[in-house]
């Protein structure tokens, strides 16, 4: 039996089938986000999303399969990479909904911001992690936060500049990896405290005006100060959010509704083309109720605690932040996207992970879970080489 070959069946196959089916949903969910569009080309969304996956598993086959310590050397040509499509975008990138956050590469979308958190995440893991065994000098806990923030901080606001959703991936990500990180408290109260002293100056002076509008309108929604809302300009997403999530009740309307002659019923109808991306959690409680989003909910929180289940078998430091990035961002993305489709936060794009439309984002994840598995297929590597070095061969390592 060959090496790859015991990898292949030591892999966490729970997780495995857990990242499947939400592929599965999520092509599903966005069939039926879709099917109704007047447009042919918006209407066959579902099998970009498919092709997309189809690319990914791969990727998350090969990234399972390979020792994640690569990550030390490979990261920062990584990093440097995602920073040069930052910078792509700024100069030659295209506006969707907004946001001029795209690249076209050869006739297709890329989105360089999700690669950027990507590599974000293991270059935080190597200066947290790696750095202070390689030199003590990083065993300073300021000097590890302050590579790391300048690390950090340069994609951020790139990314912030680009797209305010994605950007604010990156301040969870990095507390996350912090607290992991060997970080002591002290330091992390303060940087805490110091960034929410500094949040009213930020919503005063960096938000733009219908940024302010969102969120305004959200805390009014929310304490039903309805006639402090105007519900024709921009709160109009978050009114048809609402009456879709409020109206499905248990059960749902069911996929077939979209056939009724009466679209009016269908209020997902009245939303834009992200329902297909950022809404698509409304149109999985508007189709399917409350029993469809409470089990898309449980099957991403079964894919975290599965992950943090992996991230206490890591076998370094480095494995346990790795896996700690990737939950952080999963949760977050799940949690605003439920959030502003449950008009419980402001409406910010974030897509689901895994279920919402998105080419470079799935191929992300998946790439992502790869690293995930990663940590959990070579756990005890460090353990069997030590055991091989004082007993030497096992007689059956020829066969190997």
């Amino acid at each position: 039996m060959t090496p790859l070959f015991k990898k292949f069946l030591g892999m966490n196959w729970l997780l495995v089938l857990n990242v499947t089916a939400l592929c599965v949903f999520g092509v599903y969910a966005i069939f039926n986000a879709s099917a109704y569009k007047e447009s042919a080309e918006f209407a066959f969304k579902w099998k970009d999303q498919l092709r997309a996956i189809l690319i990914g598993v791969p990727v998350f086959f090969v990234a399972s399969l390979i020792d994640y310590k690569w990550v030390r050397w490979a990261c920062w040509p990584l990093y440097l990479a995602g920073i040069g499509g930052l910078i792509a975008v700024l100069l030659f990138g295209v506006e969707r909904g907004g946001n001029k956050a795209w690249l076209i590469i050869a006739g297709q979308s890329v989105q360089p911001s999700q690669f950027a958190i990507m590599s974000g995440i293991l270059v935080l893991g190597v200066v947290f992690g790696e750095l202070p065994r390689l030199l003590p000098v990083f065993r300073r806990p300021w000097l590890r936060i302050l590579i790391a923030g300048m690390v950090a901080g340069v994609p951020a606001v790139m990314v912030i500049k680009e797209d305010l959703g994605s950007g604010l991936v990156w301040g969870p990500v990095f507390l996350s990896m912090m607290l992991v990180g060997s970080i002591p408290f002290r330091y992390m109260i303060t940087l805490l405290l110091g960034v929410i002293s500094i949040v009213p100056l930020v919503y005063v002076f960096a938000l733009k005006p219908y940024q302010q509008a969102r969120i305004s309108s959200t805390w009014y929604m929310m304490t039903n100060q309805m006639d402090k809302v105007d519900l024709q300009n921009e709160a109009w997403v978050a009114k048809y959010l609402l009456i879709g999530v409020s109206t499905a009740g248990l059960e749902g309307k069911g996929p077939e509704s979209k056939k009724v002659e009466d679209q009016a019923s269908i209020h997902r109808t009245f939303l834009p083309h992200e329902t297909i991306s950022d809404f698509i959690f409304c149109v999985v409680a508007e189709e399917f109720g409350f029993r469809g989003a409470v089990l898309l909910l449980s099957g991403m929180a079964l894919l975290l605690l599965q992950s943090v289940f992996v991230a206490f078998f890591a076998r370094d430091q480095l494995g346990r932040l790795i896996v700690v990035g990737v939950v952080a961002m999963f949760f977050v993305h799940t949690f605003q996207n439920a959030g502003m489709n449950l008009v419980m936060l402001p409406v910010i794009g974030l897509p689901m992970p895994l279920v919402s439309h998105g080419g470079t984002f799935v191929i992300v994840c998946l790439f992502l879970m790869g690293m995930v598995q990663s940590v959990w297929v070579h756990r005890n590597i460090s353990a069997v080489k030590k055991k091989r070095s004082v007993n030497g061969p096992r007689d059956d390592e020829d066969d190997e």
